[in-house]
């Protein structure tokens, strides 16, 4: 990188607010869907302003900006849908993940130098009066609740059908689903196995919400509940599982706080019992995007969530699993969106 392309890049960061509004504005305020609904070279600034509703003031200082950012493409007085406009436009993953930063994270982000200075979710205050975002997810205001669960559930759900077959590849009667969420994994092995009872672990006010849209679902002969916070280390697991299942838990955790989790895990498992962790690691990602994705949702766990988890390493978290007494036995990469599946038993 030449001098003027590292000071061009520093500009860039310096007005990447304007950058994140800019782009939610065009697309919130139907700018981008209008324009991909027209075939090039597009459309005039009147016309577009009168389709979106927009002024042509408003319509035109955000086709400037979006101009340098590969939103919209102006020529010859018109204008239409760019490269990166279709893909903020229609790309699920983009959408989620740019509304979970505009509605969670965007303005709790101004606190992130106080939070790491101090070890604490500085940026928390921001959503409500909680020690840890997960406390107060089933009471979060709209849009925030809605778009930090589609954020959770479109990076969990991709992983479970490929993992299915894995975690069924031998009998399992007992399954301990270990940070349950909402039950969405539950009901997968449910609907999957005939056979298979469920134990769902979670702090209580997660659990009243599963429990809710168990019952709707039909869910409730081979369901059961474990209230526990897991922060505490007097809190247990229930024991007899065959599979302890922990998908996109443990990153909600410090390294210390893993390791005693873990340990947790380790008393009640028997012989034969199986642990599957499913995390996403920045350096097992086949893209580059992935990894920075990754790497930002780790100033998400700093800045909002708790003050003291991250999206781990692979090197840092095997040897957290060294620590506990675990070995992995069998991982997948690849699974889902870039997440890693490790199969672990005692050492």
């Amino acid at each position: 990188m030449s001098a003027i392309e590292a000071k061009s890049q520093a500009q860039a960061l310096a007005f990447a607010p304007f950058s994140f509004q800019a782009a939610m504005a065009l697309r919130d305020l139907g700018i981008l869907e209008v324009l991909g609904s027209v075939r090039r070279p597009g459309l005039p600034l009147p016309e577009l302003a009168e389709r979106a509703g927009v002024s042509e003031y408003g319509v035109s200082v955000l086709l400037d900006f979006g101009e340098h950012l590969g939103l919209v493409e102006g020529e010859e007085g018109r204008w239409a849908l760019g490269k990166v406009g279709y893909f903020f436009l229609h790309d699920e993953m983009t959408r989620v993940n740019a509304d979970f930063t505009h509605d969670i994270c965007y303005d709790a982000l101004r606190y992130l130098t106080r939070a790491v200075r101090t070890g604490q979710p500085a940026g928390l205050s921001s959503l409500g009066p909680w020690d840890t975002l997960y406390q107060g997810l089933s009471s979060l205001p709209e849009p925030a609740r809605s778009s930090w669960f589609n954020f959770d559930h479109l990076y969990s759900d991709r992983v479970f059908s490929d993992l299915l077959p894995l975690v069924f590849d031998r009998p399992v009667q007992q399954l301990l689903d270990v940070g349950g969420n909402t039950g969405r994994w539950a009901r997968c092995c449910l609907e999957y196995s005939p056979d298979v009872h469920v134990t769902m672990v979670d702090l209580p006010v997660q659990l009243e919400r599963a429990a809710e849209e168990m019952k709707a679902a039909g869910w409730t002969e081979r369901v059961e509940y474990h209230a526990a916070d897991l922060l505490s280390d007097q809190s247990r697991l229930p024991a007899g599982a065959d599979v302890i299942w922990m998908s996109q838990f443990l990153d909600c955790f410090s390294a210390d706080q893993i390791v005693s989790i873990l340990r947790r895990a380790r008393q009640v498992m028997g012989g034969e019992a199986r642990l599957f962790i499913i995390e996403l690691f920045p350096d097992r990602q086949a893209f580059d995007a992935a990894a920075f994705s990754l790497d930002a949702t780790s100033l998400y766990f700093t800045c909002v969530a708790n003050g003291n988890s991250r999206m781990y390493r692979y090197a840092e978290f095997a040897r957290l699993l060294e620590a506990a007494g675990l070995e992995v036995v069998q991982e997948w990469d690849g699974v889902g969106v870039g997440h890693t599946a490790l199969y672990c038993r005692p050492v």
